[in-house]
């Protein structure tokens, strides 16, 4: 049986309402005159036909649709009213009726690898996942001749039209408010076909090797430059510590001793065979002879 919803906008579709999803497309009442006086006499002798070879005719008038499936029936071309008939059994005029069966389950596919030329000139090929619904099979059958061949053509005639104008560091960077600016657009166009686009994905971007070695050279003189200036920052640093470290002993000759003993206990540490004790100058002065201007100056 046919949904709440259906059956609003096959009413709305009888009316004629100005909503702008159903403006265009299959309109039921095209035609006031009504079906005619042949229409009947042909509906009122297949029924006496499914009547003359009863049970016979149950095999060719009850149909079955499963659960996530609807059926648009056509009663001698004119679409029949109460909108689309399942899930279950229903039931046709096997000489007057045809149906079509519409698949209400979420179907995904691949929109085939795009060119596309950025805002900045850039070329790159992208490539994306839609995933779409049918909501309304009703309109879905009468309004397009093939919802899915529509929606995929749609899908990648959007694709380019949004990253068109985006530039290289926007399509790189920004994939999720791409992926929603093409849902809402996809969205807003197959309203009138009855279908939902539910979700788009980017999937890759893909870009010349001249470009690639380019940004990779660029990323390395950026990460080499940024090396260089931690290096001065440190050298900096180190600096003014051994200025201020400086200081400290020059104000207290007996931490330069320590200093000493400290650096010796390091290198015992390491079973080194070789030590070189430094020795003051101050000791050895009073073993080395004055010079004449010594002399003179004492």
């Amino acid at each position: 049986m046919a949904t709440k919803q259906e059956m609003a906008e096959l009413d709305q579709m009888e009316t004629g309402s100005n909503h702008p999803s159903l403006a265009v497309g299959y309109n039921i009442n095209r035609d006031p005159g009504g079906p005619g006086i042949c229409a009947f006499i042909l509906t009122l002798f297949s029924f006496l036909l499914i009547l003359a070879t009863f049970p016979l005719s149950l095999c060719f008038s009850v149909k079955v649709v499963q659960e996530y499936e609807r059926a648009v029936i056509f009663r001698l071309g004119r679409l029949l009213k109460g909108g689309a008939r399942g899930p279950g059994i229903f039931f046709i005029v096997p000489c007057i009726d045809t149906y079509r069966k519409v698949d209400l389950r979420t179907v995904s596919f691949d929109v085939p690898p795009q060119e596309i030329l950025s805002r900045d000139s850039v070329t790159v090929a992208v490539d994306a996942v839609v995933y779409y619904r049918v909501q309304n099979p009703t309109i879905a059958v009468s309004n397009v001749e093939n919802f899915s061949h529509s929606t995929r053509l749609l899908a990648a005639t959007t694709l380019r039209n949004v990253l068109g104008t985006k530039n290289l560091a926007e399509i790189l960077s920004e994939r999720e408010t791409i992926s929603h600016t093409m849902q809402s657009s996809l969205d807003e166009a197959t309203d009138p076909w009855g279908v939902k686009v539910e979700r788009v994905e980017i999937k890759d971007v893909r870009l010349p090797v001249q470009l690639q070695r380019a940004m990779a050279a660029e990323a390395e003189a950026a990460r080499e430059a940024r090396a260089k200036v931690i290096a001065a920052e440190g050298e900096q640093k180190a600096s003014r510590a051994l200025r201020d470290a400086a200081e400290v002993i020059a104000e207290s000759p007996a931490a330069l001793q320590l200093r000493y003993l400290q650096t010796l206990n390091t290198i015992s540490a390491e079973k080194n065979s070789t030590i070189i004790f430094p020795l003051p100058i101050d000791i050895l002065k009073h073993f080395i002879k004055p010079s004449k201007v010594d002399k003179y100056d004492l």
